[in-house]
């Protein structure tokens, strides 16, 4: 999930899904709308795109193989697609590096949130806190069911972890007269290390077994 706070174009602080389609390329590609406010996202460097890639191709490698025992559950995992929110609508979206839905019935077809089954982000020691946890609650409020974070280091470049959350839809206790500040959350479920683990091993959505091997390059 790169950020970018460089030199930007002269643009609206709202705009419509519309209006994004007239920008040059170059630069509707670096925007996401956030119920209409533009939210900047730069281009990310060679091995956020790298990684993200090699995680698609795991997810997409457990995936196939799940097809395959059974059929009549069909799922794809891409990189960098827009999930729009709500039932209608484009003004509200945004693009996770990662992300794993169901085969749509029709080809070319917007994927709202609610088709997503794992929305995923890889996160380079650049990522603020804030802009994580921002980007974050918008997918637990959509409802999506797992959000993942892979956190990138460097010297050398690397995936130093993985982590998996499961939304929760209700909340623990807290102390009397104190409410929840979202009224869903993300609670992590499974972190691996390459120094902790073979690799990834986890069970939901569908089984998900990926070796570090496979995200190395």
């Amino acid at each position: 999930m790169p950020t970018s706070t460089g030199e930007r174009p002269d643009l609206p602080e709202y705009m419509t899904w519309e209006e994004l389609e007239q920008l040059p390329d170059e630069i509707a590609g670096e925007i996401e709308l956030w119920e209409g406010r533009v939210v900047w996202m730069r281009r990310a460097p060679a091995e956020h795109q790298d990684y993200s890639v090699e995680l698609r191709n795991g997810l997409r490698r457990c995936a196939r193989e799940e097809m395959a025992n059974k059929p009549d559950r069909r799922w794809r995992a891409s990189t960098e697609t827009n999930v729009f929110f709500g039932t209608t609508g484009k003004s509200d979206f945004v693009t996770p590096d990662f992300l794993v839905y169901p085969c749509l019935k029709q080809e070319y077809q917007d994927i709202r949130a609610s088709d997503v089954l794992i929305a995923g982000e890889v996160l380079s020691p650049s990522n603020t806190e804030r802009d994580v946890e921002a980007k974050k609650a918008r997918y637990a409020g959509a409802g999506i069911p797992w959000y993942w974070e892979v956190i990138l280091g460097r010297n050398p470049r690397r995936i130093s972890s993985i982590r998996a959350y499961g939304l929760e839809t209700g909340h623990g206790r807290l102390p009397n007269g104190v409410a929840p500040l979202r009224p869903v959350n993300y609670i992590i479920a499974g972190e691996w290390t390459p120094a902790g683990s073979d690799g990834i091993s986890f069970d939901s959505p569908f089984p998900l077994h990926i070796p570090w091997s496979e995200l190395e390059f």
